[in-house]
């Protein structure tokens, strides 16, 4: 059996594990949160170097893209350097691949129609391909990483924004604290209602689920949301707050979604190759072979409709 482990920056409330089997494989999934500790993120990693299968960074990520180049963030590097042994990933290779393929399959089977729907990425940086592929669609988006790192009151209007907003402050960003970025630990428990006008400007609201959940109004008004990483806890929650449907990328395992560094390890795992040497054409023909598609769940009465 195939241990694929991801050590979070996140709660460990959301802890779990799940077996499933792929093309003939075995797989332990393990997901441990450390609560926002850096110190006991490194020492996980480094424990575990050479004794599961696959080591993921969960609740945080190696570093983000933006217009084509690579940002790594200080704190997370100087730990991922001493995992010798074990494949690291962080998923960027599935939000470069899966997400991409989520969003045009979504538009082919025509479940949205992104050309006529107003679209609210809560962090577009973080979510790199979903963002160039709406784009590439023609999406009306506006893109919150202003708001949802920045705290700012305002959003982005495109992608070219976005990505002139990036270059300038990227170099800087990923020196900080990860945790001035990013909620980590128990601030991923927590909800703040802000940018109310934002979320219900949009159709459809994507990007990471703890992005989102951090702002969420009281009542989505049936809204769409398009994310992964969730839970039972997280399924009913969006319910409570009147979203319409949720979609999600990675398949449903037990009940919940895991994240796209788990899933990314399952694939390392199955191509029996260091992730440097894995093209986006090879992600993407294995994610074709397992049939990997999005799972749509409506979570209000048929008769209210979704957008």
């Amino acid at each position: 059996m195939k241990h694929v482990l991801s050590v979070s920056l996140g709660s460990s409330r959301r802890d779990s594990c799940a077996e499933i089997k792929l093309i003939g494989e075995r797989f332990l999934l393990e997901r441990r949160g450390t609560d926002g500790s850096l110190e006991r993120f490194e020492e996980l990693m480094v424990a575990n170097d050479g004794t599961v299968d696959c080591l993921c960074v969960g609740g945080t990520n190696l570093g983000l893209h933006c217009a084509g180049r690579f940002y790594p963030f200080r704190d997370i590097g100087r730990i991922a350097r001493k995992v010798k042994q074990t494949p690291l990933v962080d998923g960027a290779g599935l939000k470069n691949t899966l997400e991409r393929q989520t969003v045009r399959w979504l538009q082919e089977r025509e479940v949205i129609d992104f050309t006529t729907v107003n679209v609210l990425v809560t962090c577009g940086i973080d979510r790199f391909g979903l963002a160039e592929t709406l784009d590439e669609i023609g999406s009306r988006v506006r893109f919150g990483d202003t708001m949802f790192i920045l705290g700012l009151p305002w959003a982005l209007p495109s992608l070219r924004a976005l990505q002139v907003l990036g270059r300038a402050l990227l170099p800087i960003a990923v020196k900080l604290p990860f945790r001035w970025i990013y909620p980590t630990g128990t601030r991923q428990e927590s909800i703040t209602p802000k940018y109310r006008r934002h979320y219900l400007w949009a159709d459809v609201i994507a990007g990471d689920f703890h992005y989102i959940r951090r702002h969420l109004p009281e009542n989505l008004g049936g809204r769409t949301v398009l994310t992964n990483t969730t839970t039972a806890e997280d399924v009913e929650l969006l319910r409570a707050r009147g979203a319409g449907r949720l979609i999600t990328s990675t398949p449903v395992i037990d009940g919940r979604t895991y994240a796209t560094n788990v899933m990314e390890g399952v694939i390392v795992c199955l191509l029996d190759r260091s992730p440097d040497d894995i093209s986006s054409d090879d992600y993407a023909n294995l994610i074709g072979e397992l049939q990997w598609e999005p799972s749509v769940r409506d979570l209000m009465p048929e008769e209210e409709g979704n957008p």
